[in-house]
């Protein structure tokens, strides 16, 4: 899942790709690099991020998805919005996947608009939004809160008809969690693969990734440590690998899989893996 940022803010890339044509081009980049879905997202979600309206949101990503849905590859959109009016634009302009950090919790309505249109969605685990989330963030067992909170929000969206195999989860590294939390749930990863639903990773270039390398302070010096977690995640059972740098983390996913004698395969549906 190649990400496409067309924010003036986000915290690797804000800014280089807010120009519709500008974030055609580099989607249409990372499609030749390998990505076989596309993450379309106009309001930041970093830590301390305010809030963006549903008018400006559309605004940035309407021509965007336009113009990349229907593109050459063969690459499927996503858009990553918690906005009920700014999923309905975007799905009428081709997405077929709906990125919601929220889980259907800021406007529930976009549930019943994702089962009605026979789209795909994706339910992340956050504590708090993104200005409050790093504020101290506290679990008493972090995995096994996220397992609990992504049951909850699979078993939301199946009652309001999508269909579950057309759900994914992410247990959301960084996203109201420590460094320690985003590593416990990296090592465990395996024990939120019984929730039976393609697991989304992304690590791609965040802050956690910039304190365990003092070497690598800044997003762009981050790739290393998003090569080595989405291995590790990979190993671990998540299918589904959301990142700036396709082709670097896409060959290191190949040599994994090769590795453990699994089978590295183009994407049917949601997965990307398969063994």
């Amino acid at each position: 899942m190649g990400v496409v940022n067309v924010t003036p803010d986000s915290f690797s890339d804000g800014g280089r790709f807010v120009e519709p044509d500008a974030a055609v081009r580099h989607g249409l980049e990372l499609v030749r690099q390998g990505a076989e879905i596309l993450d379309v997202g106009g309001e930041s979600t970093r830590p301390g991020a305010e809030p963006v309206g549903a008018e400006e949101e559309i605004a940035r990503v309407g021509p965007v998805v336009a113009g990349l849905a229907g593109a050459p590859g063969g690459a499927r959109i996503s858009i990553d919005t918690s906005k009920l009016a700014v999923a309905q634009v975007a799905l009428d302009a081709g997405a077929s996947l709906v990125n919601d950090v929220s889980a259907f919790r800021a406007e529930p309505e976009l549930a019943a608009l994702v089962a009605d249109r026979g789209a795909d969605c994706c339910l992340m685990h956050m504590l708090g939004e993104p200005r409050t989330m790093q504020s101290d963030p506290r679990y008493g067992d972090v995995v096994d809160e996220v397992k609990a909170f992504l049951a909850e929000r699979l078993e939301f969206a199946v009652s309001q008809g999508i269909a579950e195999q057309r759900v994914l989860l992410d247990p959301g590294i960084g996203f109201g969690k420590t460094v320690e939390h985003n590593l416990e749930l990296l090592r465990r990863l395996d024990e939120l693969t019984a929730l039976g639903r393609p697991l989304v990773i992304g690590t791609s270039r965040k802050g956690f990734l910039g304190r365990l390398a003092p070497g690598a302070p800044g997003p762009q010096a981050r790739l290393p440590g998003t090569i080595a977690t989405n291995v590790l995640a990979y190993e671990r059972g998540a299918t589904v690998f959301r990142v700036h740098d396709v082709a670097a983390v896409r060959d290191a996913l190949a040599v994994t899989a090769a590795t453990l004698g699994r089978r590295w395969t183009e994407s049917s549906g949601a997965t990307t893996a398969r063994t």
